[in-house]
């Protein structure tokens, strides 16, 4: 079994989805803690992967510089940037897209919402995870108001209300002009599933 560095095996839904690719690029919104549980540490220092980590809190600024040295680094209020100059940056096609923010105060669907206006018409992930947290209630309906912002946009949705330790949290996307679609067909799955099941699947196949 391949290792995975992320909270539930996102970093490994990336590398599978894209085939182990190296020198891929990344926008991790919410990145927190830079290798504890982060879904983009084991892309960066494996694979060579670069991008933007866009976190609220300071104190992680210095970590950042320590042992992420390739990505670039937002401390700000993710609900605020402009992700048109950021994506520009990263290139019209971005390997992978975290969405991991606070569904309980709107700063998820608003960073999405700003996201989708500023910058999805121009620019493309090929792989999406999207913390909507509907175990903790139906925020601002967040969970369905996002699917239908990334359906509207050519999205695919891979794995639905993807649990961690029976709580299910997150939804995660391809975009089908960006991956392999035979693979993505052989693993979709709309029923809600631990992750370790979903780990499961991504190996077998």
């Amino acid at each position: 079994m391949a290792s995975y560095n992320g909270q539930s095996a996102q970093d490994l839904f990336a590398l599978k989805c894209l085939k182990y690719k190296r020198g891929g690029t990344f926008l991790e919104i919410g990145s927190n803690d830079p290798i504890y549980i982060n879904n983009t540490y084991l892309l960066e220092k494996d694979y060579g992967w670069k991008g933007y980590m866009v976190e609220y809190q300071p104190h992680f600024l210095q970590l950042y510089k320590t042992v992420r040295p390739n990505s670039k680094y937002i401390i700000d209020d993710a609900t605020e940037i402009d992700y048109a100059e950021v994506c520009e940056d990263l290139g019209a096609d971005i390997d992978y897209l975290q969405i991991d923010l606070e569904v309980s105060n709107e700063s998820t669907l608003k960073t999405l919402r700003k996201l989708h206006a500023d910058a999805m018409c121009k620019h493309r992930f090929a792989v999406v995870t999207f913390e909507h947290d509907i175990y903790v209630g139906d925020h601002f309906n967040t969970r369905e108001e996002s699917r239908r912002i990334f359906e509207s946009a050519g999205y695919v949705r891979v794995f639905s209300d993807v649990k961690n330790t029976g709580m299910p949290y997150e939804d995660w996307y391809v975009h089908p002009e960006l991956v392999d679609m035979e693979y993505i067909n052989k693993i979709k799955n709309n029923v809600s599933m631990e992750y370790t099941e979903i780990v499961s699947i991504l190996e077998s196949v």
